[in-house]
């Protein structure tokens, strides 16, 4: 078997099964289960339709670039959202999920020889999937804390002035997981600046990018950013998913968009890879790409909860209010996030997800420890049942 698979490590949710084992939760409260980003409001029904209406494509095989209709839609959809022109033929490409594309990209991305530009620069903490495709490309993974004490940001300045040079691809993560920070132009213009100084690709991350708290003022994304830089899409690829978006995680359907050159390279390897999203499937998501009245409500429930969880929250944890996604990235008491996730999850049946475990050691630190990732993403009541018991338990807890 491949030798790079040695180097990965134990998924976050694999060791918070490890955390839990031999914990017996009360058995007088039901669970609540806040670790894990999964959307759970319902799926709404006309994409379902859709869905079953495009089952006879099930008789052909699909082709990896998509349908034109689906490339249209989505390219549309990057209009209406971006105020960006994108060519649906070289500038668009449906993928399944945000996830499978990320990884995939830094396959055809890394130049592993012995000679390349083998660094890759990940957020920390920081989506897990960067690693691995980082190290499955074979490249040297450069994590690039994100603190408090920044706000959060990406700080290139702690970047080592000749690392820049063996740098193949830079992954962003806006509105980023587990922060909730969004990237301003300036941040913006800074890093495509450094792009295109020394030549690396940027993948940005924009999976959450639909879930906001202000209707009609969207986060800033990579594509309107580079439009109003007027510098093109040069070494710029950008990730979206309807996952998030529409409520259909198990759909898994996204979209990447941005320079041509890249994008016909990342055809080709996907053609090899066989990435074909099925005919069902791209029929259900242009359906969901066309549509934006079950996005506004979908924001709705989110702003809902965050507005009645953070003022519960406030006296017992430290957090600054997410500029979009759904995420509360909590300072706990004591420091101690491992401690922390289990004892609530044995006194009060609610689980979290220790911030550390989406992070690395690096510069001397663990910028997850002490921190954790609360996922608002069970309906409201559960929502606020979670807030309560957490601020029931973080005075005990003290």
């Amino acid at each position: 078997m491949n030798p790079r698979l040695d180097q990965l490590h134990p998924y976050p949710f694999q060791k918070l099964r490890e955390l839990f084992a031999g914990v017996t939760p009360n058995p007088d409260l039901s669970p609540i289960n806040l670790s894990i980003g999964e959307p759970r409001h319902p799926t709404p029904q006309f994409i379902k339709d859709a869905l079953v209406a495009g089952l006879a494509g099930l008789s052909n095989y699909p082709i990896t670039q998509g349908s034109d209709a689906l490339r249209e839609a989505i390219a549309a959809w990057a209009g209406r959202r971006y105020g960006v022109n994108l060519d649906p033929a070289t500038e668009v490409l449906p993928v399944n999920g945000s996830r499978e594309a990320l990884f995939a990209f830094a396959q055809a991305a890394v130049d592993s020889s012995r000679h390349g530009r083998r660094t890759v620069v990940s957020p920390n903490p920081f989506y897990q999937i960067y690693e691995g495709a980082a190290l499955l490309a074979g490249a040297r993974p450069f994590f690039l804390n994100t603190l408090p004490e920044n706000g959060f940001r990406m700080d290139w300045s702690r970047v080592p002035e000749d690392l820049w040079e063996s740098i193949s691809l830079v992954y962003v993560c806006s509105p980023g997981n587990p922060t909730g920070k969004v990237m301003s132009l300036a941040d913006w213009k800074e890093l495509f600046a450094l792009s295109d100084q020394h030549g690396f690709v940027i993948a940005a991350d924009e999976c959450y990018s639909e879930i906001y708290f202000q209707e009609g003022k969207p986060p800033l994304g990579a594509l309107t950013a580079s439009h109003q830089l007027g510098r093109g899409f040069k070494n710029l690829i950008v990730f979206n998913s309807l996952s998030k978006r529409s409520n259909v995680p198990g759909l898994r359907s996204g979209m990447v968009a941005g320079d041509a050159e890249l994008m016909k390279q990342f055809l080709l390897y996907r053609t090899y890879h066989g990435s074909a999203m099925s005919p069902a499937v791209q029929a259900a998501s242009i359906a969901a790409w066309n549509e934006e009245t079950h996005v506004i409500e979908n924001r709705r429930q989110y702003a809902e909860k965050f507005a009645a969880v953070m003022p519960m929250l406030k006296d017992v944890l430290q957090f600054d209010a997410p500029d979009a996604a759904f995420y509360l990235w909590a300072r706990v008491p004591g420091g101690d996030d491992d401690e922390f996730a289990r004892e609530l999850y044995r006194t009060e049946h609610v689980t979290v997800l220790p911030g550390s475990y989406l992070a690395r050691d690096a510069a001397n630190a663990n910028p997850g420890k002490g921190f954790v990732r609360i996922a608002l993403v069970d309906n409201l009541d559960a929502c606020v049942e979670a807030a309560g018991r957490i601020t029931d338990f973080v005075r005990e807890f003290r």
